[in-house]
């Protein structure tokens, strides 16, 4: 999951195209059809799904909290939640 700017000028607070992709293949929607600010368990999001997200985050080196993510499930929140875990894990590292 990359959190921070890349070429394209992405911005560590928007929401980026992989988080969007994840949760609508969860879902069965398209990307574009999910607001940043939706409310994903009224979309169909189960606490299932999120752990199997929450799972494949942490494999990749990400470690997400699962109980941040339920605490707001948007995906504003969960990108703002990424970037600060992100932050956090590279001071660790430095």
């Amino acid at each position: 999951m990359e959190t921070t700017a890349d070429s394209a000028g992405q911005t560590p607070t928007e929401v980026s195209a992989e988080l969007r992709e994840a949760v609508a293949a969860m879902i069965g929607a398209e990307p574009d059809a999910i607001a940043p600010a939706d409310n994903l368990i009224h979309l169909g999001l189960g606490s299932l799904e999120m752990m199997r997200l929450v799972n494949r985050w942490r494999r990749d080196g990400l470690p997400v909290s699962f109980r941040e993510l339920a605490a707001e499930p948007t995906l504003d929140a969960w990108q703002r939640h990424f970037d600060t875990v992100a932050a956090e894990s590279g001071e660790a590292t430095a």
